[in-house]
């Protein structure tokens, strides 16, 4: 019984909601885009061996109904977590010298649902996504003047099964056919066991080899947010009522 009370009132709230979500001055907005600045906090197990990171995430939603309240989430992003950098002279001389850099980067891609209230203004969501999650030490090779990297080599990697749940909240900057939020939100990454490279664990021996001291731990962290989202107007239905009317 307390049950079906609950889902009554969720249905009775989505019912009252509906005329605050038509006019919202979203245009009919179906997909949106997002780019955001992202910063990471390790927590657990990998804070002791990583600081911080900072990153980009892309995400993209769909409403198949633009005055719905829940919308599919997708999310691309990557988190650079220690960067390390010599400089050395080429066999032939110092006068052509050489930069290796080595990254360590989380690349991570998520699909799940999202639940926005409609509101004119200040719209709060919540969302929850499975993926991959993708731990990756990279390095490369350029001279030291030039801009682009001419040689690069994975030096270790794993990838995991990865859940993500989080939420934010978007302020509505502009409305018509593509309407502008900013969007303030942070989320945690829930990555399990992991093997990774931190900054100091590729060595390289006097005979050219490299020995590797992979560390594995837990890799969950929070990650916090702050982005633009651009929506796409459908105003298909809205041309076929007006000529309908013209006729």
């Amino acid at each position: 019984m307390h049950r079906s009370h609950v889902l009554a009132g969720l249905i009775a709230l989505t019912i009252s909601a509906s005329p605050v979500a038509a006019q919202r001055g979203d245009g009919g907005a179906r997909g949106y885009l997002e780019l955001a600045f992202v910063a990471a906090d390790p927590r657990g197990e990998f804070a002791t061996y990583v600081d911080e990171g900072f990153g980009v995430q892309l995400t993209g939603r769909w409403q198949p109904d633009p005055s719905s309240w829940v919308s599919l989430r997708t999310d691309l992003g990557f988190i650079n977590y220690g960067n390390e950098r010599f400089t050395f002279c080429s066999q032939f001389s110092c006068r052509l010298a050489f930069d290796l850099t080595t990254r360590n980067n989380i690349f991570y891609l998520g699909l799940g649902p999202e639940i926005e209230v409609p509101s004119p203004v200040l719209r709060p969501y919540a969302f929850a996504a499975v993926g991959l999650g993708y731990f990756a030490t990279t390095s490369s090779l350029r001279g030291s003047s030039d801009f682009d990297d001419f040689a690069n080599t994975v030096n270790f990697d794993d990838a995991v099964l990865q859940w993500r749940a989080g939420g934010g909240v978007r302020v509505r900057l502009s409305g018509g056919d593509h309407p502008v939020a900013l969007d303030i939100g942070g989320e945690y990454h829930g990555n399990g066991e992991v093997e990774y490279l931190t900054e100091g664990d590729i060595v390289d021996n006097p005979d050219g080899s490299v020995t590797l001291f992979p560390i594995r731990s837990e890799a969950n962290l929070a990650t916090f947010r702050i982005g633009v989202s651009i929506g796409f107007g459908d105003r298909s239905g809205e041309r076929r009522g007006r000529r309908r009317h013209r006729h």
